[in-house]
């Protein structure tokens, strides 16, 4: 946490700055007032993506820029497919095109605006493409992780399509997918398995694998399967967790809704963070990932939101419940953290 304090979270928020000074340029006013959005109310996506750097500091002036660019469209993308003038899937298919062409350095770009009436950028989407892709290049080891990001890069963007069509279509298309998918993850449920399509953490740490020289074959494998369903899961039913007054109110899909009730929620989402632990213990560097993941808990069940939803506040207290000392220690820092951004 030193290491994140004292380098990752300066280096990001100055990364954070540059794009927002590039953002307020945008010619098109809703292009602009949605990147500007993204990253006033997303800036912690940022900030808990880059930790992943701090288990590398000398990669860090590649992994940084590389991890907020990639999240940064990741979170301009999200506002703009759902709070933003379009239900047509195949504009959001072209718009998600960019995060497929970042994390392929040989890619040639796309009009990723071309099915919507939005256009004028000023280049802010393709710069952002531009700088994860350069900083892909200066990662020695990405031959051996390319497949794999590239296809949770794939399962991200199909599940940004598929949840933000319209109400009364998606989830017979969320359904139709998992039906594709669910011969190979047979332990969980559909909305676990689209939940963990939407965390970026697995691409974040197969990044993090690729900053080092001489990576193993068999590496991107272990970290694929340690990080997808469970590691990723987790983050993403924590945040649907979290957010499920919110979402009712605004009418967007929430896959916590799916469970039958308060005990069932509590069980699978402490079950998915037991098998995350397991998985976890078995890479290199145990102890950092288990870090992230009890971390995960205590980031998001100390947010403000939890004591303003009763049923919340009950399934965080059951799932703090003989709380380790390290997640009672990230649970301290996480009402910090907040305190100081």
């Amino acid at each position: 946490m030193m290491r994140v304090y004292r380098y990752v979270l300066p280096e990001v928020r100055s990364q954070l700055r540059m794009w927002r000074e590039t953002a307020e340029r945008i010619p098109d006013p809703e292009l602009r007032q949605q990147a500007i959005a993204s990253m006033t109310t997303k800036q912690f996506h940022c900030e808990g993506g880059a930790v992943y750097a701090a288990a590398n500091l000398p990669m860090r002036h590649v992994l940084i820029p590389l991890i907020v660019a990639f999240q940064t469209i990741s979170d301009y993308l999200d506002n703009l497919c759902d709070r933003s003038t379009s239900l047509d899937p195949q504009d959001f298919r072209r718009l998600h095109q960019s995060m497929l062409d970042a994390v392929a350095p040989e890619a040639p770009l796309h009009d990723y605006y071309a099915f919507r009436q939005e256009k004028e950028d000023g280049g802010y989407l393709v710069s952002l493409v531009k700088t994860c892709q350069s900083c892909i290049c200066m990662l020695p080891s990405y031959g051996r992780v390319a497949r794999r990001v590239r296809e949770l890069v794939g399962l991200y963007c199909d599940l940004q399509v598929y949840k933000h069509i319209r109400h009364d279509l998606r989830e017979a298309e969320l359904d139709s997918w998992w039906r594709q998918h669910s011969g190979k993850f047979p332990d969980i449920r559909w909305n676990e398995f689209a939940a963990a399509t939407g965390s970026t953490l697995g691409v974040f740490m197969l990044f993090l694998a690729a900053a080092g020289p001489d990576l193993p074959e068999a590496a991107a494998e272990e970290i694929y399967e340690a990080y997808f369903p469970y590691v990723c899961g987790l983050h993403i039913l924590l945040d649907y967790l979290i957010d499920q007054e919110e979402d009712r109110i605004g009418g967007d899909l929430n896959f916590c809704s799916y469970y039958e009730n308060i005990d069932v929620t509590v069980r699978r989402i402490a079950e998915i963070a037991e098998e995350a632990r397991k998985r976890a213990i078995r890479l290199d560097g145990a102890g950092f990932h288990r870090m992230i993941i009890e971390g995960l808990l205590a980031l998001y069940l100390s947010d403000p939101k939890v004591r303003k939803q009763p049923e919340v506040r009950i399934i965080s207290r059951q799932l703090m419940k003989n709380s380790p000392w390290m997640r009672i220690f990230f649970f301290i820092n996480s009402i910090w953290i907040r305190k100081i951004s």
